[in-house]
């Protein structure tokens, strides 16, 4: 079911023959505000973190750690952000009307399995894929089918591939099981989801108004301004999700030693839960989290690696806060304990086979 109606077209409104009635609201101020104040908290943190080290005071070292992880992962997820927001953009503003919907298959396990491969052509890491998924939903697929593009892609993408080959090459069956084990994962869940009869309950309120506003005020816009109108609205939504996020998973890294998680690396069992543990408070960009985690493989088992880069690019810190943005509290509970438990199974096959 979908949450989109047919695009809006031009109605004459009684009161002025011949006229076009603007119905449709004006994009709030509150808009620009949150991407103004997004930018400034950029800008505020790597200013803090410049006068620090260029003025000769050093902050405490736990703030100035914090400051130094929460910018890295700001400046490591931003760009794929926005490169996210871009290509939502021309799927829902530049695309021909239903070419997406036109090539894919109308069995829904086959249909979703072709949608999970989505991520091969769009090279845009977790968090982009976030706006992306948003606009495969205003476009007309179900949450089900959007959910399915959005938790494979971070890993069926090329980058992803490619960096994880030359981090670990085609040892221990690392490789195969993060792209297996994601393709499996999405289809999955998004099976289950697809079960729900109300998919429109899956999403927040606000957005689920989103996607119905174009049924409920019929208007007629140039490509330009709707490009522009989405990109604001997109990045006021996300942005600040995404500095919440970096700085919790800063805070988290610098309060929990890691000492803790790599003695517990040789244990089959605990050294799976450490990885996922490790992957949700780092919440390392899924196109270099491969390279991040390499210097663990000589202490941590194949399969704790396997988890780690497979449930990493899912769900992590920063990505949780990103989502809620689009979805509710009760299906991201839902769909932690569901990626959780089939990334789990996967490590302990390949620790298994291994």
């Amino acid at each position: 079911m979908s949450t989109r109606a047919p695009d809006r077209a031009r109605v004459d409104n009684p009161q002025h023959p011949g006229h076009d009635h603007d119905e449709r609201p004006r994009l709030p101020a509150s808009r620009w505000v949150w991407m103004i104040v997004g930018i400034l908290a950029l800008a505020g943190l790597l200013a803090v973190r410049g006068l620090a080290d260029g003025a000769g005071f050093s902050l405490p070292n736990q703030l100035q750690d914090l400051l130094t992880l929460s910018i890295s992962v700001v400046i490591e997820s931003l760009p794929f952000v926005i490169l996210g927001i871009l290509l939502s953009i021309i799927v829902q503003v530049w695309l021909p009307e239903g070419l997406l919907m036109r090539w894919l298959p109308r069995n829904p396990v086959l249909r979703r399995l072709c949608i999970s491969c989505f991520g091969i052509f769009l090279p845009v890491c977790e968090c982009g894929n976030v706006p992306l998924a948003r606009g495969l939903i205003v476009k007309g697929f179900t949450v089900a089918e959007s959910m399915t593009f959005l938790l494979a892609a971070p890993i069926i993408n090329p980058i992803t591939i490619v960096t994880t080959h030359q981090a670990f090459g085609f040892d221990n069956g690392i490789l195969v099981a993060r792209i297996i084990g994601g393709l499996a994962i999405a289809n999955i869940v998004g099976w289950l989801f697809s079960l729900h009869p109300q998919q429109d309950s899956l999403l927040t309120p606000r957005f689920a108004a989103e996607c119905r506003r174009p049924a409920d005020h019929e208007h007629e816009q140039s490509r330009w301004s709707k490009s522009v109108d989405l990109f604001v609205r997109e990045t006021s939504v996300i942005t600040p999700a995404l500095f919440i996020g970096a700085l919790v998973a800063g805070g988290i890294q610098v309060l929990v030693p890691r000492q803790v998680l790599v003695t517990l690396g040789s244990n089959p069992v605990w050294s799976i839960l450490a990885m996922m543990v490790l992957a949700f408070v780092i919440a390392v960009c899924s196109n270099v989290d491969a390279f991040f985690i390499l210097p663990f493989a000589s202490s941590f088992m194949p399969g704790s690696i396997a988890t780690f880069l497979v449930f990493g690019p899912i769900i992590d810190i920063k990505m949780l806060a990103i989502l809620r943005t689009t979805f509710t509290t009760r299906v991201l509970v839902q769909l932690t304990v569901i990626v959780a438990l089939l990334s789990a199974l996967i490590g302990a096959v390949v620790n298994f086979v291994v």
